[in-house]
């Protein structure tokens, strides 16, 4: 079982970055994949980005595709989304998910049924 645990947003005008950060509770961290979803209010929550147990492949949604970069680091349990050029309409909750499987599936940024464990979110806000 793992606990998840956002950190990191807040409040940055537009085109600058911020780095958020996800710790993870539990043994397992490793054998897990992770991914990136965010969320304004009276929308769906979107997938952002997935990353692989091994960090070979990870994946992006076009929107931030560039500009956002998704790693981890096994050895602390933690999972880091580098956001940087950012823009208002990256303004959003944003949530960190672990998938009890090593690789990201096809369906990463749809399939929220495959996540087994959600954080509670962390509020981004970028201003114009």
């Amino acid at each position: 079982q793992v606990q998840v645990s956002e950190s990191g947003g807040g409040l940055v005008q537009a085109g600058g970055s911020l780095r958020l950060s996800c710790t993870a509770s539990g043994s397992t961290f490793e054998a897990y994949a992770m991914a990136w979803f965010r969320q304004v209010p009276g929308k769906e929550r979107e997938g952002v980005s997935c990353i692989d147990f091994r960090s070979k492949y990870p994946s992006y949604v076009d929107s931030v595709k560039g500009r956002f970069t998704i790693s981890r680091d096994n050895a602390k349990k933690t999972l880091y989304l580098q956001m940087n050029s950012r823009r208002p309409e990256d303004t959003a909750m944003y949530y960190c998910a672990a998938a009890y499987r090593p690789w990201c599936s096809g369906s990463w940024s749809v399939s929220k049924e495959d996540y087994n464990y959600w954080g509670q979110g962390t509020q981004v806000t970028v201003s114009s």
